[in-house]
């Protein structure tokens, strides 16, 4: 027994097996944490407007503060890939750490050459319809209105990207299966909630009570356009230069140099392009650094985890939350007819992304198959 003991003392321990955690959980809490910080942006973007911040103001120095918070995360992930693999090879392979850094500034090498002229009118063209013109528009209806209305437009993004990649013919309206009718059901369900939101109030609700923040509020009409940017642009410009951090700082730094052009010709009073240590900086800080560079590291990792379709499903969510909080902070009004077109706009928001998901799910295994049948095809000839 003894030696058997010692035997045992001698051997070696044996490694611990490390069992991976699913993000189960870090997936829905991740997008929460998104809507929240969508939810505040929105609330401090309206206050900021109604103390006489000027929308193009709000966009140059937003997106200047997006380019300084995204160039860091370029440099780190993107054009310095050896440090994803340093540390599992450090104390083993040391000569695969060589390796591993020189095929990643041959990869970096790659990547610039190919950011020509082509390239960068691409993300001109993107921060022209992405930042100016989305942007502007959007913060300019929300000067006009108040949160709530606009995050109503915030979750018509899939629904216009929809109806832009068909009428450029991206993508086409299948009405044979059950998928196609739900995408356009949805769009049609989230157009009609709208149009009651706009266009009826019915009954004043009173629910909770209001005006906990004594800042003037605006109430009219006017609707905001929905943040979106023609994806087929955006499709194209990964194509030709994939890189997303680098894509997203350059066309931040583009959107804030056009809107600053088109901001000279709007603005002429310097007074207004100055920035105080008050809540209009905190609002640009917070926009630039939380709403471009932190949430996009969280959608990208929740779209590489769970595909494009799973973001949208909590957008919701910060609908919810930004009606109940512009009512309770800034006393806006909700009538029964805002009730009615914002449920409409909840439900066919997710028939059509249950649509759009099939039709994803249904895309891949034809891919599946296909390759399969590829693969058979090279075994039977060879």
């Amino acid at each position: 027994m003894a030696t058997e003991e010692s035997r045992a003392s001698n051997q070696p321990p044996e490694e611990a097996v490390v069992v991976p955690i699913k993000p189960v959980a870090a997936l829905p809490l991740s997008m929460v944490v998104v809507q929240v910080l969508t939810v505040v942006m929105l609330l401090l973007s309206k206050v900021a407007l109604n103390t006489g911040m000027r929308p193009f103001v709000l966009i140059v120095y937003r997106n200047l503060i997006a380019t300084a918070a995204v160039a860091p995360l370029a440099f780190i992930f993107e054009s310095s890939k050896i440090m994803q693999n340093f540390y599992a090879f450090r104390s083993v392979h040391r000569e695969k750490i060589l390796c591993i850094g020189s095929h990643a500034q041959r990869e970096t090498r790659e990547m610039w050459n190919k950011l020509n002229l082509a390239v960068l009118g691409w993300i001109s063209l993107n921060a022209t319809f992405g930042v100016v013109l989305a942007m502007g528009s959007y913060y300019y209806g929300l000067q006009a209105t108040n949160p709530a209305y606009s995050a109503i437009f915030l979750n018509l993004i899939p629904i216009v990207t929809f109806l832009i990649a068909i009428i450029v013919g991206v993508e086409k309206v299948a009405l044979g299966h059950w998928p196609g009718r739900m995408k356009l059901m949805g769009a049609l369900t989230c157009v009609g909630g709208t149009m009651i939101v706009s266009l009826l109030k019915g009954r004043l609700l009173h629910l909770w009570p209001t005006h906990l923040l004594r800042i003037k509020s605006c109430h009219g009409r006017y609707a905001p356009a929905a943040t979106s940017t023609p994806h087929h642009d955006m499709a194209r410009l990964g194509k030709v230069f994939p890189s997303r951090y680098w894509t997203t700082m350059l066309t931040c730094l583009s959107g804030s140099i056009q809107s600053f052009v088109v901001g000279v010709f709007l603005i002429h009073g310097r007074a207004d392009w100055r920035l105080k240590w008050d809540l209009q900086l905190l609002t640009v800080v917070y926009s630039g650094v939380f709403n471009t560079g932190i949430t996009f590291i969280i959608i990208s990792w929740v779209v590489s985890q769970r595909g494009p379709i799973y973001p949208p499903m909590f957008n919701s969510l910060s609908l919810i939350i930004t009606t109940v909080m512009d009512s309770v902070l800034l006393s806006t009004n909700i009538y029964a007819g805002d009730a009615v077109g914002t449920l409409l706009v909840i439900v066919g928001l997710y028939a059509f992304l249950w649509g759009k998901g099939k039709e994803l799910q249904a895309a891949a295994v034809a891919k599946k198959l296909e390759q399969e049948e590829e693969k058979q095809d090279g075994v039977e000839m060879a």
